[in-house]
């Protein structure tokens, strides 16, 4: 995984829940690339076609309420978006998007200092935001090491098979 991402960001507001992010109906798909044609679509039923591999998504508070479904970041992962800033999480979707391997950061007050269309590079490692648009740059909460580990190996699964290995060696 890149320690630095840089992308185009997408805005939604304060408690966009599971549903909003994959709405229910599509729960029969289990695949990345399945999932990801559903993809925020309870918010813009066209964000799969206008969003490109390596965009980041921007919400305010208490992004991913309600249900605990993996398929939420499993659509996320499988559209490209490389990352999901938010001013909170909802616990149960941040740990299923770490996971599964999808990045998150909260930084507070996000949303006022980003614009849809913005062009974000966000150092993941440290937690600095910046917002290449407009020249601002922000601190987010840097992931705790053990998540970044998570990460960098892809997600929980490949994480624990990697730590296996090096156990049984």
């Amino acid at each position: 995984m890149d320690k630095k991402i840089t992308g185009k960001c997408w805005v939604f507001g304060d408690n966009v829940d599971t549903d909003a992010i994959l709405p229910a109906r599509y729960l029969v798909y289990t695949t990345e690339e399945e999932l990801s044609k559903y993809a925020m679509t309870g918010i813009d039923p066209e964000f799969p076609e206008k969003a490109e591999k390596g965009d980041i998504i921007v919400g305010g508070k208490n992004f991913g309420s309600g249900s605990s479904r993996e398929h939420a970041p499993i659509g996320l992962k499988g559209l490209g978006i490389s990352l999901v800033i938010a001013e909170s999480f909802a616990r149960i979707f941040y740990r299923n998007a770490i996971n599964i391997g999808l990045p998150l950061l909260e930084c507070k007050d996000i949303t006022k200092y980003v614009n849809e269309g913005d062009i974000l590079e966000v150092d993941l490692e440290n937690g600095i935001i910046k917002n290449i648009t407009t020249g601002k740059e922000l601190k987010g909460q840097k992931l705790p090491d053990f998540m970044m580990e998570i990460l960098n190996d892809g997600g929980l699964i490949p994480h624990l098979k990697k730590k296996m290995i090096k156990i049984n060696e």
